[in-house]
């Protein structure tokens, strides 16, 4: 029988790439993974503002995560997919070079980030979890977008 203690607590998480690593976001927070689509360029936005898309009648703001991360240029390709995710009381879509996996993490073996990680600023970090031989940075998506922000991308929904 096992005991309270044996019992280890995980997570269900979308892994993600950009570039060359891997990125995690609990799946909680995920509400559909989307082909790249058509997206509406949006006047006086900030760059990593890509546009907005129409899905299923509702407007969504998109952004580009490697131009949010200053990860580079963006090239999407056949695997490039639009995460739709939960932040605050919208939804946005986050552009990734692909969505690999959905995997179950167990919190104990995610760790405090370094203050950066790949250029990423930590803030933007729940930590990282080590499995098997690899790293997954795992997102804080409450903290990729600013209050400032997420408020300016609630008017674009409107």
């Amino acid at each position: 029988m096992l005991e309270r203690k044996d019992i280890v607590e995980e997570i269900k998480v979308i892994v993600f790439s950009l570039v060359d690593e891997e990125y995690g976001v609990e799946v909680a927070q995920v509400r559909s993974i989307e082909k790249m689509q058509n997206i509406t360029r949006v006047p006086r936005t900030p760059d990593f503002v890509i546009g907005v898309i129409n899905l299923r009648g509702v407007v969504t703001p998109v952004i580009d995560l490697k131009t949010r991360f200053s990860l580079g240029q963006a090239d999407y390709t056949e695997s490039t997919r639009i995460i739709i995710v939960a932040v605050e009381d919208m939804e946005v879509g986050l552009i990734v070079d692909a969505a690999n996996d959905v995997i179950d993490i167990p919190i104990n073996s995610i760790e405090q980030p370094p203050a950066v990680v790949g250029g990423i600023k930590a803030s933007y970090l729940r930590g990282v979890a080590k499995l098997d031989g690899r790293l997954l940075v795992m997102l804080n998506l409450d903290k990729v977008l600013s209050n400032e922000e997420i408020q300016a991308m609630s008017a674009m929904e409107r």
